[in-house]
């Protein structure tokens, strides 16, 4: 069964498009055909990983959905019996695209057609902690069956705790646990040598196997992003 995974936060800038670009990415090493769409009409950050030849469909017009766009973008999905997808959803579209698959039954259709649809939302630490709960509540409330709910918490701003409860234990989890398929750790690494590598390789919009090949990164740099690589791809072989 061919999967289209679809990245969905109303918060932005807390990693959406990192999150599918690792999506893509571990296609990639396991030689799966994977198709990526840039759907973000402002920060087409998806779109500039060349080596994932990233389509961009424009959904929006300004600030209103452009739906004959998106039923061509469905046209798409549906009709392609070959390669998985990757869909990055920007922040100023997530309430516009969430309306538009719920209401018009956009899952449940593409479920219908032999599609399995995995919902992936980030959860980050510091200040865009409690946005990025509301985010993932609202997605687990509204979502039908048929999409698999995946959560990624990304430390990156810091660690996914309140009141000194992690995610596990937190109010919204224990609520929607039953809603969610998985969870994805991207863990917080030291700053000047973990860090200073990742924030470069995102900053350049690298992928791994980039990083690795560029004359640009230090070996020991390619050692450390290899480490982070295995240890968030480890716990994504389950959803290939």
């Amino acid at each position: 069964m061919k999967k289209i995974h679809i990245t969905l936060q109303g918060k932005g800038g807390v990693g959406k498009s990192l999150v599918s670009s690792l999506i893509a990415q571990c296609y990639l090493e396991h030689k799966l055909p994977v198709m990526c769409i840039d759907t973000d009409p402002i920060n087409t950050t998806l779109l500039g990983y060349q080596s994932l030849n990233v389509k961009h469909i424009q959904l929006m017009d300004n600030t209103r959905l452009n739906e004959r766009r998106f039923d061509e973008m469905m046209e798409i999905l549906l009709s392609d019996k070959e390669s998985h997808y990757v869909i990055d959803n920007g922040a100023s579209a997530f309430i516009a695209l969430s309306n538009y698959l719920i209401e018009n039954q956009a899952i449940d259709l593409l479920h219908d057609a032999g599609k399995e649809i995995i919902v992936h939302t980030v959860i980050t630490g510091g200040q865009g902690l409690i946005d990025t709960l509301n985010g993932f509540a609202a997605l687990a409330t509204q979502l039908p069956e048929t999409a698999q709910l995946v959560v990624w918490l990304n430390e990156f701003f810091g660690l996914i705790e309140a009141d000194g409860k992690p995610f596990e234990e937190m109010k919204t989890y224990l609520t929607h646990r039953d809603r969610i398929k998985g969870i994805i750790r991207i863990r917080q690494h030291t700053g000047d040598t973990f860090g200073k590598d990742v924030a470069y390789m995102l900053d350049k919009r690298m992928t791994f196997d980039d990083a690795n090949a560029s004359p640009d990164c230090s070996l020991m740099a390619k050692q450390r992003l290899s480490m982070v690589k295995r240890a968030i791809f480890d716990q994504m072989h389950w959803m290939m």
